[in-house]
């Protein structure tokens, strides 16, 4: 293999991986044009090999913060009532570009992120999203959110399970900022309760059966229900001293 050089990088090689990137940020399902991955792999492929993989990495990390800024900037302009689609769509694209950037860079992720950053190439360009642009949007975004959940066919459900799971992937402690609404598309989000906590919530709730019954609501006729239980517990029933006869 010959020496490439860091000019070599420059002129030659790194213009090729740009392209590509720039594709599959910005395509659509729609408008989708085939790339050589072969190719792609085998320029990758002699960066690592030629020890380029850290002047790389910072191209791969400046590109792809440089096109984050540009789309935290079309949000923002972005009016209220089309916030919640459009990052959405953001989210859903980048995504969806990381499922062929990340493969695209795998020499360069097993041979220099893992290996000399302790890091995970996926996970950084995740962090990227949000901090280039979940955070600073979040705080406008999430009142959007709740407002949303509780007006019925503002929004599909479709798109709030997607957007909710989204942000959970991003940073889970966004939990916090609306748990009710977290709990309703990720399951067992709460973690279970302390023996400590059990007595908090039987007082609670026997304050709540308090209250109840101080506003008309009775708990019904316990005898009744004694009854029942013990005739289920005989396996016996009014229609049928014994079982025998009965089908």
């Amino acid at each position: 293999m010959n020496v490439m050089t860091r000019e070599d990088y420059k002129s030659t090689y790194w213009p090729k991986l740009e392209r590509a990137i720039d594709q599959l940020l910005t395509q659509s399902p729609v408008d989708y044009i085939p790339i050589s991955y072969e190719q792609i792999y085998s320029c990758v492929y002699k960066c690592v090999c030629q020890q380029h993989s850290e002047l790389m990495y910072n191209d791969l990390i400046w590109k792809i913060s440089t096109h984050l800024e540009h789309v935290s900037d079309e949000l923002r302009c972005t009016p209220p009532e089309s916030l919640i689609e459009n990052f959405n769509s953001a989210l859903t694209r980048y995504m969806a570009a990381l499922q062929s950037i990340v493969p695209i860079f795998i020499y360069m992720n097993k041979f220099y992120i893992e290996t000399k950053l302790n890091r995970d190439l996926r996970d950084d360009l995740i962090q990227l999203f949000t901090h280039h642009v979940a955070e600073k949007h979040v705080d406008t975004l999430m009142p959007l959110l709740l407002k949303a959940h509780s007006t019925p066919f503002q929004i599909t459900p479709s798109t709030m399970a997607s957007i909710v799971k989204g942000l959970y992937t991003l940073r889970p402690d966004w939990v916090k900022l609306a748990p009710v609404l977290f709990s309703n598309f990720i399951p067992q989000i709460h973690p279970p309760a302390r023996e400590s906590e059990l007595l908090i919530y039987a007082a609670q709730d026997q304050k709540l059966q308090r209250e109840l019954a101080q506003n008309g609501f009775a708990r019904g006729d316990q005898s009744r229900k004694r009854a029942g239980d013990e005739l289920a517990y005989n396996g016996s029933s009014p229609s049928c001293p014994t079982s025998r006869g009965c089908r």
